[in-house]
């Protein structure tokens, strides 16, 4: 069996290409991407603990993952929505390239 140090390693690593992928990336999509990769980390570590906490058979872990995805599902709705309007309006999706936003 893994130990709880292997699984926050794992996901302190995934929490770090995520960010460093939305710090460094220029395109709207690749940004995104990273942020779902620090909510993957965040969701690892939730049921990491719950699963070597002193009751597993309460269901606290699983229930903050569940709500995160969640969470993570309607952010990236909600992302690439403003994404494909951003597209629209400037023809671009590089995110150093829209420098105002119009009502």
């Amino acid at each position: 069996m893994t130990p709880l140090s292997g699984y926050l390693l794992v996901s302190a690593l995934l929490f770090c290409i995520g960010l460093a992928g939305a710090l460094t990336r220029r395109n709207a999509i690749m940004v995104l991407i990273g942020i779902e990769l620090m909510l993957n980390a965040a969701n690892l570590n939730f049921i990491a603990f719950w699963r070597f906490s002193e009751t597993p058979e309460t269901q606290t872990g699983l229930m903050f993952a569940l709500f995160s995805i969640a969470i993570a599902a309607a952010e990236a709705a909600v992302g690439l929505a403003l994404i494909i309007t951003i597209y629209r309006h400037f023809k671009t999706s590089n995110v150093d390239k829209v420098e105002e936003l119009k009502g």
